[in-house]
């Protein structure tokens, strides 16, 4: 008879991929990214264990959008005072912003929960083409 196998916190094995951002879609990355970070693409994958894996996403300014989301699109933040929104354009967070604008996409697409929240550390992103993740050795993943 099968059975499913739930790993524990104390078995899962963390692997690190960097991801080279230079000419991808921001959005499929992040969903791509997302599903490695929540560990989804492996067969040992538990709803209730973080059992995804780390990633680097280098040269994140070189990330496209597509469309005319450059200025239809915006970004909203409220320090919960009166006239504390704060409204930031794509174009704006692209050019300014750029390291805080992959992340945002990337962590909308993790849970909002507390395991989330510790998915969401195991992200790395770098405007450049460098990364001081050397000695961990990560594996270079392709993404669409």
């Amino acid at each position: 008879m099968r059975q499913t196998t739930m790993l524990k916190p104390a078995e899962v094995k963390r692997t690190w991929y960097v991801v080279d951002g230079n000419g991808k879609t921001l959005g499929r990355l992040a969903t791509q990214v997302a599903t490695i970070l929540r560990g989804k693409h492996k067969p040992t994958y538990t709803p209730n264990v973080d059992c995804g894996d780390y990633v680097i996403v280098v040269n994140a300014d070189k990330v496209q959008i597509t469309g005319d989301q450059d200025f239809k699109k915006f970004y909203y933040s409220h320090s919960q005072f009166p006239g504390g929104l704060r409204t930031r354009s794509t174009k704006e967070m692209r050019e300014n912003y750029t390291i805080e604008w992959v992340e945002k996409a990337i962590k909308g697409m993790l849970p909002h929960t507390k395991l989330g929240d510790v998915m969401r550390t195991h992200l790395f992103v770098y405007v450049g083409n460098e990364h001081p993740h050397a000695a961990q050795k990560p594996v270079v993943l392709e993404v669409k």
